[in-house]
């Protein structure tokens, strides 16, 4: 029960306040407060008798942020500026005097104007020591995408480590601001000491020893967690007895040797995958002409599940030594690429360890890993699960055993030109006017086609993955990114070129542009020039937004036709299934649907629906397959759930099974592709450092059981729809006839 003023006003001058952690030097006291620091409200209350004792026995004092746009607390110096410069972290105590957690922001800000922001998501319960570093900190500077759970005990004390962005000048310190945004009703949080101090001790303390022999987080327990070898080999003994009798049933399913449903009127026979459109809704066709839904896993594969491990041994509680059991699955490698994913990321490059190859050598009592036995395994749960498509990024293995149906990625690589959007998460779009891109796709289509060009069970080829078509905002510069970053480019990049071509062909001198664009242009040469910036697109000037659609669509144009031609020449029997697009303009969704098979999108939303207009898709009538979704949670070892994290693992499935039958609902889509087979490394993956947990199993190849069952128990309704909806197609036939 929380007692307050004046019933504690005696407990506060006769009872010491708990003490302030070891070299924390105290501010401000909320509690007892003195003129050394000014204290601001917007939105907000601080009344001036409300301290409050804690039943963990701490005073504290409240305050209550109003439902507003931007309720906030704002502390500053009484005089002059905070000298912060030889400090690594402001501190303050504080509680969520609610039961449930509050989102805060925490923002500090020097005399120049710069700022250091922090989101706090604060747990209920008691009261943490929070420190926010004074220096730009995430956890990716620690080498992963989310860091370990908080808050953490230290010395005793519960403490919270924020992650903070952007730049200060420590030795000019003159405002800290507590905010929240938006609250709905009045949101109380409760608070004590102010001040600063290191923040190291913590930092190492929160890092060290996350990750166990089997590579799984020291943080939390769940149910498939393993302790020992011996624990591996049951599950493993269990499950086979499991999947044994789930692929007894799949065999029994009305299904051709690909995956599509017998049940229905066969459509036309090609010998390989096509799509096909029958009464409104879109089909993939096996090889042997039956309707064909993609339910698919990307990342199948025993080899992306390494984690650098050189210069952070300490976060790491058994590494192997040279010469013990297992030394045999360290090596090393280089992700320093430069792109957007590498932004802020530390401990990208040395040496590394695959505990999951670790794993499977210990599961299987073999030395070394075993292929042969991953294989056999690996397309045994698939088929036990309902899949019946090997995604992206996986182990080429498995489609050459011809069991399950797969897709390959076409991965150009060359020396190109490249031009920004602002996002470059993994590069610079490629210019595909220059005549080295062409070059490029030739030797990428070649090579990914030479095994592969007449085989059945390839269902298509994805041109490359997740370009930056567009800006990282929803802003016109952001929508017309293309165009932009192409104008900022020297004359000696054949998209800028073009594009200047094209305003050339249609204004044919530079009063007519002027006059369509609302600009004084002395010349064309000023076009010419590098960095030059057009104008916003307005509705006095309408020609702009015009000139950027029609150029965005030439340059996509350029970009697909360049690798159909190169895929029809080569393989002219398999489907190009689009770019598998993040992020897009109209006009790249358009070329692709004109000169692609299939449309294909990377959502990472609860629905198909939320990812994208679907109304809009269909006045293109092109097939679409969505190529990445997933969903995951932070209660199963790795920190992050995903960009659609869910509370905990029990909503996994019914999430699962939400946006399956959603997808089925709609008639453009042919199909969904799960992200991904393996959980991520605790500590990061190679590639950029992600560490999520939304695997269908775990780094120890332990799957996770109550997931899994939920999976397969839709996959299966879905298969089961699919041959409803033949037999309903096959009866309307025979009416038909008679």
């Amino acid at each position: 029960m929380i007692r307050t003023l004046p019933a504690l006003f005696a407990l506060l001058l006769a009872a010491p306040l708990l003490a302030a952690p070891v070299g924390q030097q105290t501010l401000f006291n909320f509690v007892r407060p003195a003129d050394v620091v000014k204290v601001a409200t917007q939105d907000a209350s601080l009344p001036q008798y409300n301290a409050e004792q804690t039943p963990e026995g701490e005073v504290l004092r409240r305050i209550t942020f109003n439902p507003a746009a931007e309720p906030s607390l704002v502390l500053s110096p009484q005089n002059g500026v905070w000298d912060w410069s030889q400090s690594s972290a402001m501190s303050l105590r504080i509680q969520s005097a609610m039961d449930w957690a509050l989102t805060l922001y925490v923002k500090v800000q020097s005399s120049d104007g710069k700022t250091l922001v922090s989101r706090i998501d604060l747990p209920a319960g008691p009261a943490q020591t929070l420190l926010v570093p004074l220096q730009a900190n995430s956890p990716l500077s620690q080498g992963m995408k989310a860091g370990p759970p908080m808050p953490i005990t230290v010395d005793g004390q519960r403490v919270m480590l924020a992650g903070s962005a952007g730049e200060i000048d420590r030795s000019q310190v003159v405002s800290v601001t507590l905010s929240m945004i938006k609250p709905v009703a009045a949101q109380s949080i409760l608070l004590e000491r102010f001040g600063v101090q290191d923040s190291e001790p913590v930092l190492k303390a929160a890092y060290s020893e996350l990750v166990d022999a089997y590579g799984q987080s020291n943080r939390a327990r769940w149910p498939e967690k393993v302790s020992s070898d011996e624990q591996l080999k049951a599950a493993a003994a269990k499950e086979q007895l499991q999947l044994k009798g789930w692929l007894a049933e799949h065999d029994k399913a009305a299904l051709d040797k690909f995956g599509g449903s017998t049940k229905g009127p066969a459509f036309e026979a090609s010998g390989f995958f096509r799509t096909q459109k029958r009464d409104g809704r879109w089909y993939l066709v096996t090889p042997l002409g039956h309707p064909f839904y993609s339910l698919g896993v990307n990342t199948v594969t025993p080899d992306n599940s390494q984690t650098y491990v050189a210069g952070r041994e300490w976060m790491f509680g058994a590494l192997p030594k040279a010469g013990e059991p297992f030394d045999k699955y360290y090596g090393s490698g280089d992700n320093r690429g430069g792109n957007g994913a590498d932004a802020g990321r530390g401990f990208n490059v040395g040496r590394w360890y695959d505990f999951y190859g670790a794993n499977l050598q210990r599961t299987y009592g073999t030395e070394g890993f075993d292929q042969a036995r991953w294989l056999g395994h690996t397309l045994d749960r698939l088929q036990a699960w309902g899949f019946n498509t090997v995604g992206n990024w996986s182990a080429p293995q498995l489609g050459d055993a011809d069991r399950v149906p797969y897709t390959m990625p076409l991965s150009i690589i060359g020396d190109y030109t490249s031009i920004s959007t602002g996002i470059d998460w993994w590069g610079g779009m490629p210019d595909p006017f220059d005549p080295r891109f062409a070059m490029a796709t030739e030797r990428a289509v070649a090579i990914a086609t030479r095994d592969h060009r007449d085989d059945p069970w390839l269902i298509g080829f994805f041109a490359d993955n997740e370009l930056a078509w567009a800006g990282p905002g929803d802003d016109a510069k952001s929508r017309y990114a293309l165009a932009y970053g192409t104008l900022r480019m020297t004359t000696d990049v054949p998209a800028k070129r073009a594009f200047l071509k094209q305003l050339r062909d249609k204004y044919r001198n530079e009063e007519g542009l002027s006059k369509a664009w609302g600009i004084h242009l002395a010349g064309w040469e000023l076009m010419e020039d590098p960095g030059f910036e057009p104008p916003v697109p307005n509705a006095e000037h309408p020609e702009i937004e015009a000139d950027f659609q029609y150029f965005q669509k030439t340059f996509a144009d350029a970009y697909f036709k360049t690798i159909s031609d190169a895929l029809k020449w080569h393989a002219p029997n398999q489907l190009l299934l689009g770019g598998r697009y993040a992020v897009s303009t109209p006009e790249a969704v358009a070329s692709c649907a004109q000169y692609c098979d299939v449309l294909s999108f990377n959502m990472y939303t609860l629905t198909p629906q939320d990812g994208y207009d679907f109304a809009a898709l269909r006045a293109l009538d092109k097939p679409v397959l969505i190529t990445e979704f997933n969903v995951g949670s932070a209660d199963r070892g790795p920190f992050w759930g995903g960009v659609t994290q869910l509370a905990r693992e029990e909503l996994r499935g019914p999430a699962y099974a939400t946006f399956l039958k959603q997808a089925m609902a709609e008639p453009s889509i042919v199909g969904v592709h799960w992200f991904q087979y393996l959980d991520q490394p605790v500590t990061g993956r190679l590639l950029d450092g992600e560490n999520g947990h939304f695997g269908l199993v775990g780094i120890t190849d332990v799957p996770f059981q109550g997931f899994v069952e939920s999976v397969r128990k839709s996959n299966l309704a879905a298969i089961r729809q699919l041959g409803r909806e033949a037999e309903k197609a096959k009866a309307a036939a025979g009416s038909q006839t008679q």
